[in-house]
C-alpha cells in the first residue's frame, strides 16, 4: 500500500505541476526577489505558488489510499490544506502588488495561532494521542496533562515558520521535508510492531493510516522536487511550505512524536535558531552578526555553497540523525 500510494501522489503531482507551471506563467505570477539576497538576483520572476501542486495531490491522493473516517487524518489533511490557504493568501498579495511583503506578520500569526488553538484541543480530546508524549531513545511515554495543548500551539507555529524559513533555496525545504518522512515512516513502522505487540487497535488503525499519509507525502513531493531544484522552474511559495510545516507538525503530534521532531527535523531548527541568534546578536552587539547572513544556509551561500550541494548537506543530516535514532531507539 506504502509503495502503490506514493506513486499514485507522485504521478499526480507531476501532472499538477505540469498543468500549473504554464497558468502561472500566463498569469505573471512571478516571485519578488529581496534585494539583499544578492546571489538570487537571477530568479526574479520566477512562478511562485508551486506548492498548489503538491497540496492537491496529496488531498487527493490521501482521499484514495487513507481512511477519512480516522479523524486523525482528516484533521492531518484538513490542517494541512487550512495553512496552504494561509500561504496562498500571502503570495497572492505578493503577486498583486508586486512586492516582497504579502499578509502582515500579525495577520499570519493570527490565523496560525488560529487553528494551531483548534488543533491543540482535539488533541488534548483523543484518545489515542492525548496528553502523552513518546520519550526519543526510550520506550517510555510521559503524560503532561493539560500541558500538551500549550505545547502543540507551540510546535505548529514553530514547524509552520521553520519551514518557511527553510524554504530559501531551489529544493531546499521539499528535499528537507522528504528526508523528514522518509525519517517519520521508518520510525512509525517500528510503532507500529509495538502497538500490535501490546494489541491498541484503536492507535494501530490511526498510526497505520498516518503512516500511508507519510508515503503520500515524498511520492507528491518527490515529483515537485523535479520543478522545485536548481535551476528551480518554480517555487512552493508560501503556499507549500506553510503546508508542509503544517504536514510536518500533524504527522509527529497525531503519533505523540512531537519530542521526535527537532531531532528528525534537526534542519528546520537550525533555520529558526539561526535567525533568533542573529536578530539577538545583532541587536545586543550593535550592528554586529554571527552568520554573514541569516537563516544558515544563506550563510553557506554567501561562502560560495553551491545550492545543490547545501540541500545534500541538509538531507544528508537529516538522514543521519534519523539513522541514529533508529539505532539507539527502543
Amino acid at each position: 500500500m506504502g509503495a502503490l500510494s506514493f506513486l499514485v501522489a507522485f504521478l499526480l503531482c507531476l501532472l499538477l505541476c505540469g498543468m500549473l507551471l504554464p497558468l502561472l506563467k500566463r498569469l505573471k505570477a512571478g516571485q519578488e526577489i529581496l534585494q539583499y539576497v544578492t546571489e538570487h538576483s537571477s530568479k526574479q520572476g520566477t512562478p511562485t505558488m508551486g506548492g498548489i501542486a503538491f497540496i492537491l495531490a496529496i488531498a487527493c491522493a490521501s482521499a484514495i489510499f487513507c481512511d477519512w473516517t480516522n479523524r486523525a487524518t482528516a484533521v492531518a489533511v484538513a490542517v494541512f490544506v487550512a495553512y496552504g490557504i494561509v500561504g496562498f493568501l500571502d503570495d497572492f498579495i505578493k503577486i498583486r502588488y508586486k512586492r516582497n511583503m504579502g499578509l502582515h506578520a500579525y495577520q499570519k500569526i493570527i490565523v496560525q495561532l488560529a487553528i494551531a488553538v483548534l488543533v491543540a484541543l482535539f488533541v488534548y480530546g483523543d484518545i489515542a494521542i492525548g496528553d502523552k508524549l513518546r520519550i526519543p531513545f526510550t520506550d517510555r511515554q510521559v503524560k503532561i496533562t493539560y500541558w500538551i495543548i500549550p505545547l502543540v500551539i507551540f510546535i505548529y507555529l514553530a514547524c509552520t515558520n521553520s519551514v518557511n524559513l527553510t524554504d530559501g533555496i531551489d529544493g531546499l525545504a521539499s528535499s528537507t521535508t522528504i528526508c523528514f518522512m522518509a525519517g517519520m515512516i521508518a520510525l512509525l513502522n517500528r510503532e507500529l510492531v509495538s502497538l500490535e505487540a501490546i494489541g491498541d487497535t484503536y492507535a494501530y488503525k490511526q498510526t497505520k493510516d498516518l503512516l500511508i499519509l507519510c508515503y503520500v507525502c515524498c511520492g507528491a513531493l518527490v515529483a515537485f522536487l523535479l520543478f522545485n531544484c536548481n535551476d528551480a522552474k518554480v517555487f512552493m511559495g508560501d503556499t507549500g511550505s506553510l503546508a508542509l510545516g503544517a504536514m510536518v507538525a500533524c504527522v509527529a503530534i497525531f503519533t505523540r512524536m512531537s519530542l521526535f521532531i527537532p531531532i528528525v527535523g534537526i534542519m528546520f531548527v537550525v533555520s529558526s535558531v539561526s535567525v533568533i541568534l542573529q536578530v539577538v546578536y545583532f541587536k545586543a552587539t550593535k550592528g554586529k552578526r554571527i552568520f554573514l547572513m541569516a537563516p544558515f544556509h544563506h550563510h553557506l551561500q554567501k561562502k560560495k555553497w553551491s545550492e545543490t550541494r547545501i540541500c545534500v548537506l541538509y538531507c544528508a543530516v537529516t538522514v543521519c540523525i534519523t539513522l541514529v535514532l533508529l539505532a539507539f531507539g527502543e
